[in-house]
């Protein structure tokens, strides 16, 4: 069995048979209903991405390109406008659209923070001039701009990057930090989407991808995705580890703003669909 598919199941045994029940939940179904969770805290998991590792489950279907779509979006973009993430196939931010009709955005986030501190810039800069250094930070939770009215607080809003040399090569560890997870709804899409950043920043460099590492403080299905927890850990895992890459000649192009999602090639043919809803909570 894989390793993304024994964490999944882990993960989700833990959370049933041990989590924690939330009080006076902050987010609300469509119909209103208080959106109550079951949580863990302080979940962490690795991937050698050098020896064929991935965070990609095979247990239900992952939006692997359209994550990677999300991500584009939010650091090379480094856009709040929903109207360009709509450009990409992307809809699944509308729900958290804060302007009118006429600008549909997201407040001072993700996107929009990247650019109004220059975080991307000065990551690839950092990383390229001084590889060895261990301040290679990109934090998005800057408080003059959640001070800013509306939008979603960043879940997914730190990552940490470092350098090593294994003999002839040069590779980047990355390690997210995430304040929240949506486990079932968006778990496996937040780790390959950041997976595809490491590759794009690690071509940016030359150098080549080493571990990528995920911490989640706040592991969760909410109570309405109870069923599809149970639904998952009735499946069989498939006999193959999926995979993304960037071919060789883009792999190189040394140039982080040129790599698009269209240049991912993924190896992944899980296509079943969760027959339990799942509801969104905002």
């Amino acid at each position: 069995m894989i390793k993304a598919d024994i964490n999944f199941i882990g993960n989700l045994r833990e959370i049933l048979n041990n989590g924690c029940l939330d009080e006076n939940p902050r987010a609300k179904y469509k119909d209103g209903t208080p959106a109550h969770t079951k949580y863990i805290t302080q979940v962490f998991e690795t991937y050698d991405l050098e020896k064929g590792e991935f965070p990609i489950t095979t247990l239900r279907n992952t939006a692997i390109l359209g994550g990677i779509k999300e991500i584009y979006w939010i650091y090379s973009m480094q856009s709040n406008d929903l109207d360009d993430l709509a450009k990409l196939s992307v809809k699944w931010w509308d729900d958290w659209n804060i302007g009118d009709s006429v600008h549909r955005h997201i407040g001072e986030r993700y996107g929009k923070t990247i650019r109004n501190w220059g975080l991307m810039d000065k990551l690839l800069n950092g990383l390229k001039n001084n590889p060895f250094g261990r301040r290679h930070i990109v934090n998005m939770w800057q408080e003059a701009d959640l001070r800013k009215a509306g939008g979603l607080d960043e879940c997914a809003y730190e990552t940490i990057w470092s350098v090593r040399r294994k003999g002839e090569n040069m590779l980047l560890d990355m390690t997210l930090i995430q304040r929240s997870s949506d486990y079932i709804t968006a778990g496996y899409i937040n780790k390959i989407q950041y997976v595809a950043l490491q590759m794009m920043v690690a071509a940016h460099c030359g150098y080549k991808v080493g571990k990528f590492s995920h911490m989640v403080q706040n592991l969760h299905i909410y109570d309405r995705h109870i069923d599809a927890a149970h639904e998952i850990l009735s499946r069989s895992p498939k006999n193959f580890q999926p995979s993304i890459a960037l071919p060789y000649e883009v792999a190189f192009k040394n140039s982080f703003y040129d790599i698009t999602p269209e240049e991912f090639v993924i190896d992944y043919a899980i296509t079943e669909k969760l027959k339990s809803p799942l509801e969104l909570a905002i």
